[in-house]
């Protein structure tokens, strides 16, 4: 830092708060900004810039698709929000060179578990950063940029057509997490990419959260 050797100086938070000794751990975070000042109040000569990282609190994933659904002016919305997770499928296979599967299951089987709605396809499937950045909150497949990486590469949106299997809910739509948890209280995504061995899998449970 160019400091000589008899020259003092202070090591801040960005609210003048000197890092010292006993309070390093306290202050000192991943991620947090800090000044190297001569004094606490001295004048800084330019501006600065200072990353925030936005992680919602988990009501806002959990209940946004109840807040979302019932705003549906008087329609009976569980359709909507079956036909969000449908979506994903028709475009995770919508590049298919061969048979096209989407398979939708209700399961009612206390046996095995609570109940549970499963939509099974065969498409190309997510690396573990794709299946990530699925798990953000309000990061749309058409708005995806920089650090993340697109669970839909390459995806092009169909031409405007009437709702069927050529159709692309979403776009309109309010995003498979609202719909999780309008529909239920948890949801797991399985994945295996095609061209890779592993399988990737994640968990968003309201028990967890």
């Amino acid at each position: 830092f160019g400091i000589a050797t008899d020259e003092n100086f202070v090591i801040t938070t960005t609210n003048r708060k000197e890092i010292k000794e006993d309070n390093f751990s306290d202050l000192v975070q991943d991620g947090v900004t800090l000044y190297l000042l001569q004094s606490v109040d001295q004048i800084l000569l330019s501006a600065t810039k200072e990353r925030i990282d936005f992680l919602p609190h988990y009501d806002t994933l959990v209940k946004s698709g109840m807040y979302e659904y019932y705003a549906s002016e008087g329609q009976n919305p569980l359709p909507f929000a079956l036909a969000e997770l449908i979506d994903n499928s028709l475009s995770a296979t919508s590049r298919n060179t061969g048979i096209r599967s989407i398979q939708i299951k209700l399961l009612f089987d206390d046996s095995q578990g609570k109940p549970a709605v499963a939509v099974i396809d065969n498409g190309r499937g997510m690396t573990s950063k794709q299946l990530n950045n699925w798990a953000v909150y309000r990061l749309s497949k058409f708005t995806r940029q920089g650090d993340f990486e697109s669970d839909h590469s390459g995806y092009v949106r169909p031409l405007p057509v009437p709702r069927s299997l050529n159709s692309d809910i979403s776009y309109f739509g309010v995003g498979g997490k609202q719909a999780v948890f309008f529909i239920g209280q948890s949801a797991r995504m399985i994945s295996k990419p095609a061209d890779y061995q592993d399988v990737h899998e994640l968990v968003l449970s309201k028990e967890d959260f």
